[in-house]
C-alpha cells in the first residue's frame, strides 16, 4: 500500500511547485498559502509512505498527524479566504489566526506523548495513539471541520459565480473539481478512523489527483489571457 501515498507525495510536490511558480509570477498571497498547504500534504503523505514501508515511529506519526490531520486544511482554507475576501483587515486577521494555529499545533504535537503500542499496526488511529491526550484529537477535529467548511463553501461559491460566463468555463469546471477532490480527501478520513490503510491511501491519492486536475483546468484561461476571476478587478 506504500505506492498510493508515494504517488500522492509526488503529485502534491508537483502541485506545490506549480503554485509556487504562479506566486513568483503573479504575487497572489492565496497561491503562496496553497503552495504551503500542498507541501504540508506532501510531508504527511511521505510520513504515511515511510510508516507503511518500515513501520511507524512516534516522530513519523507526529509528522503525519500535524501536517495531514491538523494543518493542511487550514492553509487551504486560508488561501480560499485570501482569494475571495478583499478587505485587508479580514485578510490580516485570517493570517494571524493561521500563524497562531500553526504555532500552537506544532508545540502541542511536540509535547504530546503517543502510545507506542498503538503504532504497531498498518495505519494507527489517532484516537488510539493519542488516547491519553484528548486535546490533540480536538485540535485536529476543529482544524479539519472548520477549514473544510470554509474551503468547500468558498470553492462552490466561486464556481457558482462563474457558471454563466462561457469564457470562464474551464475555471468553472476546475473549481468544481477542486471542491470534489477536497471532499474525496475528507471522506478518506472514514478509512483512517477504522485503520484501513488501503482505503485511506487510495482516497487521498485520488482526492489530490482530482484537485490537481482541477487546478490545471483553472490555469487554462490564464495561458490564453482570458479573464479568470469573477467580480471587480483585484488589486
Amino acid at each position: 500500500m506504500w505506492v498510493f501515498p508515494l504517488l500522492g507525495t509526488v503529485v502534491s510536490l508537483v502541485f506545490a511547485l506549480l503554485l509556487a511558480r504562479q506566486f513568483v509570477r503573479r504575487r497572489r498571497p492565496y497561491q503562496a498559502l496553497w503552495a504551503v498547504a500542498l507541501l504540508l500534504y506532501a510531508a504527511a503523505s511521505l510520513a504515511l509512505t515511510i510508516g507503511a514501508v518500515s513501520g511507524w515511529t512516534a516522530d513519523a506519526y507526529r509528522v503525519f498527524w500535524l501536517f495531514g490531520a491538523v494543518l493542511t486544511v487550514p492553509y487551504l482554507a486560508a488561501g480560499e479566504a485570501f482569494l475571495l475576501v478583499r478587505r485587508e483587515w479580514l485578510r490580516t486577521g485570517s493570517f494571524l489566526v493561521l500563524v497562531f494555529v500553526t504555532a500552537y499545533a506544532i508545540n502541542r504535537l511536540r509535547v504530546a506523548v503517543p502510545d507506542e503500542s498503538a503504532l504497531e499496526v498498518d495505519l494507527p488511529r489517532g484516537v488510539d495513539v493519542f488516547a491519553a491526550d484528548g486535546g490533540v484529537l480536538v485540535l485536529a477535529r476543529l482544524c479539519s471541520y472548520v477549514g473544510f467548511g470554509v474551503l468547500l463553501a468558498g470553492t462552490l461559491w466561486s464556481a457558482w459565480s462563474m457558471r454563466g460566463d462561457p469564457l470562464l468555463r474551464p475555471r468553472f469546471v476546475g473549481t468544481l473539481a477542486i471542491a470534489i477532490g477536497a471532499t474525496i480527501v475528507a471522506a478518506g478520513s472514514a478509512f483512517a478512523a477504522t485503520g484501513n490503510l488501503a482505503g485511506f491511501s487510495l482516497m487521498n491519492m485520488l482526492g489530490v489527483g482530482v484537485m490537481f486536475w482541477g487546478f490545471l483546468r483553472t490555469s487554462d484561461p490564464m495561458r490564453r489571457g482570458v479573464r479568470t476571476t469573477p467580480g471587480p478587478p483585484r488589486t
